[in-house]
């Protein structure tokens, strides 16, 4: 039996350092805070578990590792290389633990992370969903222009509206933008602004910003409205309320039935040169180093609008019919799922490894933007279970 191994993994496996130094002390909190920033946890599905698994967030960080599952072997390579944090994309614990004595590999896994002091993160369906996340880094392997969403979230969206002084309006902007609020597509900074007069009159115990408590008072503001996604929501009012010069803050929330094209499931586009089926085919089994692709009747015979999912997409392939694409790259498919192409798409099963192995460059990608100091290490090991004989 051999395993397919990614050209990621031999790679790093030739190349890796033992250990890299980290030049500026920083917590676990302070790199999940911003990971979660770009893929709030609040944009995971349901079932998930993303997050931080195991550890304290406070715990300086000598060095992470990254990589695409969290197994027993990975815990003994951050051993090796002075990493007390893993961070990777499948959460080793999906379901609720009731016990803890070693009877199969998650079990095992955890507790070797806890006897070794080894915080474990997962950014799993919350960076699918994001998209600047797994699916954008495929598309630009795939060399697609201008990729969207496949299937938007819908019902995800919210209004805000704060009321604020003139003078004060500059900054208490600023700190929505900067947390996450007036994203529409790619724009940024999106917002309404009108004025008026808002009148208050503070208690006895209130010490209001303008004016004096018992008295009624009349004030100059402009109501600032942005639209926000409800998984930044909690840091976007936190930011508000920092920022805003008044004791209590006057603001309105409203749910919004718009479908959010900035986060959902899978991407779609079109390659920048239509080319032949089975070129591409050949192509994409080139570039993700498939031991083999499984697919349907190549009835096509160029490929020009191509839609994929990272991991198990089968639920997409609806979607992707709905888009007229030529072919569907994903992971997963069961054998009558095969049936359902009906000669109208192809589905090209790329294998769910196969598909993701590339989001341990793109965690690392965004780290080492945010943070220039911080070298984090690579996984050198493949993890894949499949193997092809």
């Amino acid at each position: 039996m051999i395993r397919a191994l990614s050209a990621l993994s031999l790679q790093n496996l030739t190349n890796a350092p033992k250990s890299i130094n980290i030049f500026v002390a920083m917590k676990i909190k302070e790199i999940t805070r911003y990971l979660e920033q770009l893929a709030p946890l609040g944009m995971q599905e349901s079932y998930d578990n993303s997050g931080l698994i195991y550890g304290d967030p406070n715990t300086e960080v000598t060095n992470a590792l990254i990589s695409l599952d969290c197994t027993e072997e990975i815990i003994d390579e951050a051993i090796k290389r002075s990493c007390n944090l893993v961070i990777a994309h499948h959460p080793i614990v999906f379901k609720g633990l009731k016990k803890l004595n070693g009877k199969n590999y998650v079990e095992r896994t955890v507790i070797k992370a806890i006897q070794n002091d080894i915080a474990i993160y997962a950014i799993h369906t919350n960076l699918d969903n994001y998209h600047l996340g797994v699916n954008k880094k495929i598309g630009s392997l795939l060399n697609i222009s201008n990729p969207q969403i496949l299937s938007p979230k819908r019902e995800e969206l919210v209004k805000l509206i704060v009321f604020c002084p003139k003078e004060q309006m500059e900054q208490v902007s600023s700190a929505l933008f900067e947390a996450g609020a007036g994203q529409i597509g790619d724009y940024s900074e999106c917002s309404f602004l009108t004025e008026g007069i808002g009148t208050f009159k503070g208690g006895e115990n209130s010490n209001p910003q303008l004016g004096e408590a018992g008295q009624k008072e009349e004030v100059s503001e402009n109501k600032i409205e942005v639209v926000c996604q409800k998984a930044k929501l909690p840091q976007i009012l936190s930011s508000m309320q920092k920022t805003h010069p008044y004791e209590e803050v006057a603001y309105d929330l409203i749910p919004l039935l718009n479908q959010d094209n900035s986060s959902g499931s899978g991407m779609f586009g079109e390659l920048e040169e239509e080319i032949e089926a089975e070129k591409f085919l050949q192509f994409v089994k080139e570039k993700f180093n498939c031991g083999i692709i499984r697919h349907t009747t190549i009835h096509k015979k160029v490929i020009n609008k191509v839609a994929w999912c990272g991991g198990s997409g089968s639920f997409l392939l609806s979607a992707a019919k709905s888009k007229k694409a030529d072919i569907f790259i994903t992971g997963d498919f069961k054998y009558h799922e095969f049936f359902d192409a009906e000669d109208q798409i192809i589905i090209a099963d790329i294998g769910h490894f196969e598909s993701e192995q590339f989001t341990i460059d793109l965690i690392a990608e965004f780290l080492r933007k945010k943070f220039p100091t911080f070298a984090p290490c690579l996984t050198g090991i493949n993890t894949n279970p499949v193997n092809y004989f």
